[in-house]
């Protein structure tokens, strides 16, 4: 009997700590319900699904097939996986699927695109129907079409199609890929290994990449699964806008992707509708990024700015008295600081702007007024001084950095520059093309006019290897 008080007690104590941790834990439980959405703002986590965002996508994402007839008896030593010849460029397009055989023969490749209004435009990559005889357009709902070229942009390997008989299309917003930060979700959708209306998702890896493709890179670069047959397809953000246009992939790397921001694209796709070709700013100049070497060497008190190292003669440069050693550090009023940037920044000037160009010579600032010329690229293959191959029927030039950029090669490329070819002649029959990068003459390495030169003469059959600007390693049999 003498233990029921120190019981009650007992349990009294117990009741009121169990009540306080109860209470304790709900305010606890409650602090974190309200942290919770501040935490979850500031790191989006992985979308419930994407399947609202492919469902609306989808039907303005089409699928190309292409028919060319390929003549000379060339061989495309091209692989999706890796080329077994270039192992300094690990980058490579993802568009035609290409095959080896006998002298002509009808090449058939495939890749994706998507719908950009109701009137039948449709936006692909160059690679993708660059010289087809056929291109057939596969609608979402699986109807058919033949499509016709409006514009090719090689530049950026952009291209616009338009079909024509279809009154129920869907088109595809344009979305800002300037506002496209890192890190941000994105969704690719296309038709990688023919596999129709494939969706994958990832994310925004890095932008302004530069992969060695063309004058112009500028790349977005992504880690959704993309492969061949996707090139040309939409690069989408979570609103089911075109942020981008899915282009290349690492060849021997896995989960790495590149697509060409739509903003730049947008400019080269109206100038295709309107016009059917691209219209582009030129300076006529040879320029080079500065390097601490060239700073030192030259004195400049500080690195900024892009190098004139060739200034060519009659074009606006010239007229405008820049000289070769100039340092260019701003275009209309605006910084620049890459020879990449430069070049992006003329492009855009319109024909027959008077532009100030601020450069800097020895050691004091100058601001000269340009007229910007149209940019030629035929122009700019003869500034490089060809010289004839004999019999061939082919113009060559020794390569610089400035046309290995402007002509789809990497900066540090070796090899003799094929810049013209003789209609009817041996290497036009062969298939040599200008713009070729002689690489090798029968298996022998190459890297001079002269040595080029030296090895034709030896022999009246002749294997040329050579590095075809979005196209990868080609063999031309000659004789």
């Amino acid at each position: 009997m003498k233990r029921k008080p120190f019981r009650k007690l007992f349990f009294g104590i117990m009741i009121l700590a169990m009540a306080g941790f109860i209470w304790g834990y709900g305010f606890e439980t409650e602090t974190a319900a309200k942290k919770t959405p501040e935490v979850e703002s500031k790191a989006m986590m992985v979308p419930a699904n994407f399947s609202e965002l492919a469902k609306n996508a989808r039907p303005g994402v089409v699928n190309i097939r292409t028919v060319k007839t390929v003549k000379g008896g060339g061989r495309v030593f091209r692989h999706f996986f890796g080329n077994p010849f270039d192992k300094k460029n690990p980058f490579h397009n993802f568009g035609p699927f290409s095959d080896e055989r006998a002298p002509d023969f009808k090449q058939r490749s495939l890749g994706s695109g998507f719908i950009i209004d109701r009137d039948g435009y449709i936006v692909t990559n160059n690679h993708v129907i660059e010289g087809a005889d056929e291109i057939k357009v596969r609608l979402a709902n699986d109807k058919e079409f033949d499509a016709k070229i409006i514009g090719r942009d090689p530049n950026t390997d952009l291209a616009l199609i338009k079909i024509t008989g279809s009154s129920d299309l869907a088109a595809l917003k344009l979305g800002d890929s300037d506002k496209l930060p890192v890190g941000s979700w994105v969704v690719a959708i296309g038709s990688p290994f023919g596999l129709e209306q494939t969706v994958t998702a990832g994310i925004v890896s890095a932008k302004g990449r530069v992969i060695g493709n063309g004058p112009y890179d500028d790349f977005i670069q992504t880690d959704a699964s993309i492969n061949p047959g996707n090139s040309g397809g939409p690069l989408l953000n979570l609103n089911g806008e075109v942020v981008g246009i899915n282009t290349a992939i690492v060849a021997r790397g896995q989960g790495i992707g590149f697509a060409i921001p739509v903003n730049m694209a947008q400019g080269i796709i109206d100038q295709l509708k309107a016009h059917g070709s691209v219209t582009r700013g030129w300076l006529g100049v040879g320029i080079q990024d500065l390097t601490p070497e060239l700073v030192e060497y030259y004195g400049f008190e500080e690195k900024k700015g892009v190098l004139v190292a060739q200034v060519f003669e009659g074009d606006p440069a010239d007229k405008a008295g820049i000289k070769a050693k100039d340092v260019i550090i701003e275009i209309d009023g605006q910084p620049v600081n890459s020879s990449r940037e430069l070049t992006a920044t003329i492009a855009l000037i319109p024909v027959g702007k008077k532009t100030p160009i601020t450069i800097i010579r020895d050691g004091k600032k100058k601001t000269v007024n340009v007229k910007i010329s149209k940019r030629d690229d035929s122009e700019l293959l003869a500034k490089q001084e060809p010289e004839s191959s004999g019999e061939l029927g082919i113009r060559i030039a020794e390569i610089t950095p400035e046309t290995a950029k402007r002509f789809g090669h990497s900066e540090t490329e070796k090899g003799v520059l094929v810049v013209g070819v003789e209609p009817g002649s041996k290497a036009d029959e062969a298939g040599v093309r200008p713009g070729d990068l002689v690489k090798e003459v029968n298996r022998k390495p190459v890297t001079s006019v002269n040595e080029l030169r030296s090895e034709i003469e030896k022999d009246d059959k002749i294997q040329l290897l050579v590095k075809r600007p979005n196209a990868g390693f080609v063999v031309i049999k000659i004789g």
